[in-house]
């Protein structure tokens, strides 16, 4: 098991998972999961002659958990992100990997802090440059427009999802988890539903999990969140607006760190829920220097859970290439 520490990063205090002696490696997840996501890349990082580090983002798990939906703005989330660095990696560039709502949190904290950031590597989700228009106007014209049901629509609200989903944690996290990942069949995940509708109106809760998540891992991830609560997590969704202003400065500015990307081929973040035939191909322009790219047949959302040996076999020999010329 890694050391836990509770690092002051300035605006949060924030539980790290911590194994290894080397050059930072620092990882952050995504929603609805916990530093326990990295389980299976924290060891090998380590043996790999790193500090692998996993955080827990704010409001999840063993970190703070501020009151207000504007504490969650990524914005603050960067300041995390770099207020763990400053105290971790106080003299040295760190590596930086992200998962889901981690990947745009280390995209941006590269684009808008390049000088503290010597490699940066996503998994799920991609980055195309600093957004040209607030999500939330895509999802007023996409679905709520056209009384479509979307998950983000149903976050919107302070207090409405998580009153629903707290009153039965395991359920919603076993449909979540089992609904996105590779392991799903088609119709498990219900498309089309009008607005009216709930999200777990559209999951699909398996009897029994795939076996890449153990009912032990399950158990600590509802453990965790019975803590923490759902509000900080969900109010990550409730930000759109306020990062789009916050990013609006750099638009037009490539990331020029050396870059890692894997994403699994059955996973919707990856190609924008079907609306992007090549995200790679348009990833390239805003990630000149995208190294490493590797998309992995039948894998779903949750990469690096989901596929961990084909995540490590990517990752580990790319972060070894950094040794002597990044970090």
């Amino acid at each position: 098991m890694p050391e836990f520490r509770t690092i002051d990063a300035g605006a949060a205090q924030i539980r790290v998972a911590i194994e290894g002696t080397g050059p930072l490696v620092l990882m952050v997840h995504g929603f609805p999961e916990s530093w326990y996501s990295w389980r299976h890349q924290i060891g090998p990082i380590a043996a790999a002659g790193f500090t692998a580090a996993a955080m827990d983002v704010r409001g999840y798990g063993g970190s703070s958990r501020p009151p207000e939906v504007a504490d969650y703005r990524m914005e603050g989330l960067i300041g995390d992100i770099l207020g763990v660095g400053a105290v971790l990696s106080p003299e040295a560039p760190f590596v930086l990997i992200g998962h889901d709502w981690g990947a745009p949190q280390v995209w941006n904290t590269a684009l808008t802090h390049p000088g503290r950031i010597a490699a940066v590597a996503a998994l799920s989700v991609p980055f195309y440059g600093a957004p040209e228009f607030s999500f939330d106007d895509v999802i007023k014209r996409v679905f709520d427009d056209r009384d479509r049901f979307f998950y983000q629509s149903y976050f919107r609200t302070p207090g409405r999802a998580e009153a629903a989903l707290e009153a039965d944690l395991a359920r919603f996290l076993k449909g979540f988890y089992y609904t996105i990942s590779g392991d799903a069949k088609d119709g498990d995940w219900k498309l089309g539903l009008p607005s009216s509708a709930t999200l777990m109106d559209t999951l699909t809760v398996p009897a029994i999990m795939p076996a890449w998540m153990t009912e032990a891992d399950l158990a600590y991830y509802e453990s965790e969140f019975r803590r923490s609560g759902l509000f900080g997590p969900l109010s990550r969704y409730r930000n759109h607006t306020r990062d789009f202003e916050f990013l609006s400065p750099f638009r037009g500015k490539p990331i020029t760190a050396p870059a890692c990307f894997i994403a699994g081929d059955k996973d919707p973040a990856f190609n924008g829920f079907g609306m992007v035939a090549d995200p790679i191909g348009k990833m390239r322009p805003a990630v000149p220097n995208l190294e490493t790219a590797l998309v992995l047949p039948g894998c779903g959302h949750w990469t690096q859970q989901e596929r961990p040996a084909d995540v490590n076999a990517a990752l580990l020999p790319w972060l070894t290439s950094l040794k002597g010329r990044v970090v």
